[in-house]
């Protein structure tokens, strides 16, 4: 799975799209194996309701167990493909997902997961309905850890989908793919580098649905549904806001905590939208700071399309550089 040909009408119609189970399957990552700060954090909040609910749900439990396999010198990791499958449609909900989950028939969900664990399923999913065992698992996840979180984690996938839409439009899709994780490049003749591993290239059909989406993960992964639809999830840009941009220091309390938090964060262009998903702030807030910061000489703005765009100035990155030094 090291590249994937795409041919030009089926990258003609590639489209951005949210996903809640894409959520959810993220938020089983950083439960499971958290990775950084954010990651673990999670886990930390909600590790003791995980647990006990497995505890009081054996066949969860073994479900889990068989839905990850880690990656191990030159053996690949690998997701479950009921975990890792594109969305059924742009803008379906969590219900629409769980629906669809629930009607995949039990011997294609031992199949995916024998694969997946590379042993025989555990007793305790013998015999068992396992997409029901699967949307019971999902729907916890859901419900106990992401359902409340959902309207702000919704804006920030949606802000990063406008801001590499924006992106696509000017620079192509070279461009946007160039920091959708680790291994993303186009190699030429049409193919897309998945991963790393050596492995056939696979060739997607002209008539397929191929889409990109955006998680709260610290990392990517792909699935597919042959013949019919690809994804690929990457980390959404904006995840690490609540850590990094608002982290203390001197420079809030020369500028005020607010403007401090959009100066770390225009590293790259951004606009005030994706500023304002990011931070959680009014967008007419983040207008009026921009401008005082435009003002100050700290930023830059430019139009690209229908959006303004902003980003620091050498001396906006001295005073970041010197409050984290």
């Amino acid at each position: 799975m090291g590249t994937w040909r795409v041919p030009v009408d089926l990258l003609a119609r590639a489209r951005f799209a949210v996903s809640p189970r894409a959520e959810i399957v993220a938020a089983l990552k950083a439960l499971v194996h958290p990775t950084d700060a954010t990651d673990r954090a999670f886990h930390a909040a909600h590790r003791q309701a995980f647990a006990d609910m497995l505890a009081a749900m054996p066949r969860r439990r073994a479900l889990l167990e068989c839905s990850f396999r880690a990656r191990r010198g030159d053996r690949p990791g690998w997701l479950a493909g009921y975990l890792s499958a594109p969305p059924i449609a742009p803008g379906a909900s969590i219900q629409d997902e769980l629906a669809a989950l629930a009607a995949v028939p039990t011997a294609t969900l031992r199949t995916d997961l024998a694969e997946t664990a590379m042993r025989p399923l555990p007793p305790a999913l013998r015999g068992a309905r396992l997409a029901e065992v699967a949307t019971g698992l999902l729907g916890w996840v859901w419900t106990h850890t992401l359902d409340t979180d959902w309207p702000r984690r919704e804006r920030i996938l949606r802000a990063d989908i406008v801001a590499r839409t924006a992106r696509l439009a000017a620079h192509g899709w070279a461009a946007v793919l160039r920091d959708l994780g680790r291994h993303r490049e186009w190699v030429g003749d049409g193919e897309l580098r998945i991963n790393s591993f050596d492995r056939p290239t696979r060739v997607l059909p002209g008539d397929a649905e191929l889409y990109f989406v955006p998680v709260h993960a610290n990392g990517t992964w792909a699935g597919w549904a042959e013949p019919h639809a690809y994804a690929i999830y990457y980390p959404v840009t904006g995840r690490l806001a609540d850590t990094d941009a608002r982290r203390t220091g001197g420079l809030p309390g020369l500028i005020g905590a607010n403007r401090a938090a959009l100066l770390r964060l225009l590293h790259e262009p951004a606009s005030p939208t994706r500023l304002a998903t990011a931070l959680d702030l009014p967008i007419g807030a983040v207008g009026n700071h921009l401008r005082v910061l435009l003002q100050a000489g700290v930023v830059l703005r430019r139009r690209s399309g229908r959006a303004v765009l902003y980003w620091r100035t050498p001396l906006g990155d001295a005073l970041v550089a010197a409050d984290a030094g």
